[in-house]
């Protein structure tokens, strides 16, 4: 008799879970229970008229591949474009400036573009220099990225520099953020090599070789589908779905019995034993579940973000923005309550119609309440007038959608790796054919939340 596996949420963890059941045991019975009505979370695409909007997550990493194997393996290979290359840009001291050439998250790797740039003055420059004399840092299981770049860097390269550019990715303050759980690979790198900077430079030297490994690959760093985010969850979901795999739509989980030789999900329609559980939704949705065993606490006092994003479509004649580029991000010593903008047009020109121009917004940060505080009228010209600082409007926008996102980025504080896998060895030892997965675990971008999915299904496969 086959084994039963429920899947507990139907985002992009839960449908990549699904798939690799199926790769790997297709005689397992899948079945998928997801409280709203629709697959793919936080990933939703929103197409009229001619244009394709992500409302949610805009791209994934391309040199993460896994994404893209899943994509090639279900249909989806002539549907990859890769982004659009083009400066991108930091809006600090009330202008926007050039991210110097060279660099590799806000850490230079070239000398020219480094001095040239009026983003750092002499004194930071300098500063950012001694890292090449400096030994590495000894710590004992974690640090702030903040504090390790600023002990590299300097304040004013992170600041400036590479503050914006990583921490809106975790929508964390730089200062509480884990290096252990988010970069690890710089500290490999400043122990391997010395410096930070060195290990850097050996890193883009290597990215060259692999480029002049493959001439005609696109340059670009992020991977979309000529119909959106939302057109690869569609054909996922049509793949496991004719490999036999159940979706209950519009069916909450109210409760997962554990007993001695299986799991009994509850939902409004009753109970049903399964041999093997995969949960795949946020840390404040599973918690209902696992709230009477201490070893979760963590998850009781773990943070999230609520942001939002907010596009903004013109007719060109509205608008202008000269800045030859594809976006930029937001110094935090600015005032501002956007922290980041995609010229969506520039790096993704297949989402607009001719004539017409796309910006994506975002707002949220660690700490304020702006999203939640405001209507959508509000966020829009909030995030109107921020933009006012950088271009020019000179109409109103053919129409603007406001898409929040409540809790939607767990922060990983100081630390977060090490209760996790303190968490996760627990879960192993206690649970039995159970395990829980996604981005309140091992990092938030989409391939992550695949490889995720796909180790857990390795783990739970071997154990039923």
């Amino acid at each position: 008799m086959s084994k039963k596996v429920a899947i507990i949420g139907a985002g992009i963890t839960g449908l990549a879970s699904a798939y690799y059941f199926k790769h790997y045991k297709p005689e397992i019975d899948v079945t998928i229970f997801e409280a709203t009505q629709r697959p793919g979370g936080k990933i939703q695409t929103y197409r009229k008229d001619g244009y394709t909007i992500e409302l949610g997550p805009e791209s994934y990493l391309g040199r993460k591949t896994i994404m893209t194997d899943i994509a090639k393996d279900i249909g989806l290979e002539d549907d990859l474009i890769t982004n659009q290359t083009g400066q991108s840009y930091i809006f600090a001291k009330n202008k926007l400036y050039p991210i110097p050439g060279g660099s590799i998250m806000g850490i230079p790797t070239d000398i020219k573009p480094f001095l040239k740039t009026r983003l750092i003055s002499p004194l930071g420059k300098l500063r950012a220099g001694l890292d090449l004399f400096k030994s590495p840092i000894q710590m004992k299981d974690d640090i702030s990225v903040g504090e390790f770049f600023r002990r590299r860097l300097g304040n004013e390269i992170l600041e400036n520099l590479i503050e914006p550019l990583m921490g809106g990715i975790y929508g964390t303050d730089i200062d509480n953020l884990s290096l252990m759980s988010t970069f690890p690979n710089f500290k490999e790198k400043e122990e391997e090599f010395g410096s930070l900077i060195k290990g850097m430079q050996h890193e883009k030297a290597e990215r060259i070789k692999q480029r002049q490994l493959y001439p005609g690959a696109p340059k670009g760093q992020f991977k979309q589908f000529r119909h959106g985010l939302s057109s690869f969850i569609e054909a996922l979901e049509e793949d496991v779905t004719s490999k036999g795999v159940t979706i209950r739509y519009n069916t909450p989980v109210d409760d997962i019995k554990i007993n001695e030789d299986n799991y009994e999900i509850v939902t409004n329609s009753g109970s049903e034993p399964f041999d093997g559980v995969l949960v795949t939704t946020p840390h404040h949705t599973f918690m209902k579940w696992f709230n009477h065993d201490q070893a979760f606490n963590y998850f009781n006092s773990m943070d999230s973000t609520t942001v939002a994003t907010v596009v903004f479509a013109f007719d060109e004649k509205n608008i202008e923005n000269t800045y030859d580029g594809t976006g930029f991000v937001i110094a935090r010593t600015s005032h501002t309550n956007i922290t980041a903008c995609t010229w969506t047009t520039k790096k993704w020109p297949f989402t607009t119609p001719e004539g017409k121009v796309l910006i994506r917004a975002y707002v949220g940060k660690p700490g304020d309440n702006v999203v939640d505080d405001h209507t959508d009228e509000e966020i829009a010209a909030i995030a109107r007038r921020d933009l006012n600082k950088m271009m020019t409007f000179k109409g109103d926008p053919d129409f603007t959608i406001v898409n929040r996102l409540p809790k939607s980025m767990p922060q990983y504080h100081i630390g977060h790796i090490k209760q996790i896998r303190e968490i996760q060895n627990h879960v192993k030892a206690t649970y039995k054919g159970l395990r829980i997965t996604g981005a309140p675990f091992e990092a938030v971008g989409l391939p992550d939340c695949i490889q995720q999915g796909k180790n857990a299904v390795e783990e739970l496969i071997d154990e039923l």
